[in-house]
């Protein structure tokens, strides 16, 4: 396993980040709890998860998932780099989703009572709560990371002028700020690359991409399709029908590679530096195997050339992509 700084902190990550949101919904505790061991067994030593995650409003199915896995012992809490979530909706009270002073606190204190640990490595907000004030955020993760409860703090979903916003404000309190933002990106869906990659670089911040197979879009849903005869879940197959030119062409390129499309996929993702961990979802331990190619998976200049045709970017970043 590869490991890199996240942004400027000293904190050094696996290259791919064990994404647990499958952890109780898709994939159940006996076969979550293989997934995390093996990602031991390789090396991978940061898990992402979120207070919401399970699905079941105030229960934190997958929070609690993990800390079960966590009180076996062994190492396993001190081997991982934990990260999880603030923001979503955790009760049907006033006060108890997104980021007041308050909220930020309680569900702090929640996800480590189900988490079964003493502190969150990288304590990420989930999406922006545009009422509350810089100063009462900061004040907040501050009293945290004071209390020895949280580590770093990280952002999740942010615009561009939110990161500049937050790391602006925290240099004014004299306050480490962000240290990394989570957002959607992947071939298909390469936005970030305008504004929020460009002020994650300017400040110091490591990116953590989301979805890298956008949903499933970019793992070779064609070829499932024709081998296993039926169609994708109508969500997903609305996104086929709109890119079928783009992903025919897509997986006729990985054919040529004689490489898998989602290890194409990710590989794109990990050949850009501005990158520090793609977050990968696995439901079972042979999934999370198979991710350990891309890691290996090296795409020359020209495959990277031909990959920005048949999933063109909005042509680099701002204002640059669309005034220049």
């Amino acid at each position: 396993m590869k490991y890199v700084q996240l942004g400027r902190a000293a904190l050094q990550v696996s290259r791919v980040c064990l994404g647990t949101m499958n952890f109780g919904p898709e994939t159940d505790e006996k076969a979550s709890f293989a997934i995390m061991d093996r990602a031991l067994e390789l090396g991978l030593n940061f898990f992402d998860t979120a207070d919401v995650y399970g699905w079941k409003t105030g229960e934190g199915v997958t929070e609690q998932i993990l800390g079960r896995w966590f009180a076996q012992g062994g190492g396993r809490r001190e081997k991982v780099v934990l990260a999880t979530k603030v923001y979503g909706k955790m009760g049907e009270w006033p006060n108890e989703s997104r980021l007041s002073a308050l909220h930020v606190r309680r569900a702090c204190e929640a996800s480590l009572k189900r988490l079964r640990v003493e502190h969150i490595d990288l304590y990420q907000m989930h999406h922006v709560a545009e009422e509350e004030t810089w100063d009462e955020l900061w004040q907040a993760f501050e009293l945290l990371v004071q209390q020895g409860k949280v580590v770093y703090v990280g952002s999740s979903n942010f615009a561009g002028w939110h990161i500049a916003q937050a790391s602006e404000a925290a240099r004014r309190r004299n306050f480490l700020g962000l240290v990394s933002e989570q957002s959607i990106y992947h071939l298909e869906n390469r936005t970030v690359e305008l504004e929020v990659l460009p002020a994650a670089k300017a400040y110091g911040l490591g990116v953590l991409p989301w979805s890298p197979l956008g949903g499933g879009l970019l793992g070779g849903v064609l070829a499932q399709q024709a081998r296993e005869g039926r169609r994708a879940k109508e969500a997903l197959q609305k996104r086929i029908e709109k890119h079928r030119t783009k992903l025919e062409a897509y997986e006729a390129l990985c054919r040529e590679l004689g490489e898998a499309p989602a290890h194409v996929a990710l590989a794109w993702l990990l050949s850009n530096d501005a990158v520090t961990a793609p977050i990968v979802g696995p439901r079972s331990v042979a999934q999370l195997d198979d991710v350990q190619h891309a890691l290996e998976l090296e795409l020359s200049t020209e495959v990277l050339a031909k990959l920005d045709v048949i999933w063109p970017g909005p042509g680099g970043k701002a204002p640059q992509a669309y005034a220049w």
